[in-house]
């Protein structure tokens, strides 16, 4: 008997599973992002002795940090709910909808008022908190495609439909 015979055989990864396994940077980017907005508090209050550049800038990569996570979070499986929330909201057609309304609000509202700031811009400092709002509605562009998917493989009604037209055939 050889040796490779024993040896149980290697799973091979699929792209689905890389794409799992790079969602998980979304963690690294959002504890950045949080960083930032704890060093623009500290900034906030020393603002009395200097200028409020540090805080902008701040601002402005937490935003981008924040925008890089949430579009990571895009690469996670949407057959698969991080937690009971989030499967009760994808399972109930209602709750579903409003959420996906709200992400679609927040993202695009995000990238029309960072554009919007953005070709408005008097200042750098704007300019570059409007670019900041811009990659953060990427981020939850990215999010929102995430979002759509999960609710098609979770919704209750429409599997429950399609099991019935299934045990018709």
């Amino acid at each position: 008997m050889s040796s490779a015979a024993l040896m149980p055989a290697r799973q091979r990864w699929s792209v689905r599973d890389v794409f799992q396994w790079g969602s998980y940077l979304q963690y690294p980017a959002l504890l950045v992002a949080l960083g930032y907005m704890a060093k623009s508090a500290w900034s906030i209050a020393a603002v009395s002795t200097a200028s409020w550049s540090p805080v902008y800038d701040d601002w402005n990569y937490a935003l981008l940090y924040a925008g890089v996570g949430i579009g990571l979070s895009s690469l996670q499986d949407p057959t698969r709910t991080q937690n009971e929330m989030s499967r009760r909201v994808w399972q109930d057609p209602r709750k579903g909808r409003w959420m996906l309304a709200l992400l679609a609000f927040y993202s695009f509202g995000a990238m029309a008022g960072g554009l919007a700031g953005a070709y408005l811009a008097d200042t750098t400092a704007v300019n570059q908190l409007s670019l900041g709002l811009v990659a953060f509605g990427l981020g939850m562009i990215g999010l929102l495609k995430t979002a759509i998917e999960m609710r098609e493989h979770h919704r209750l009604d429409k599997q429950s439909a399609s099991s019935s037209e299934g045990s018709r055939a």
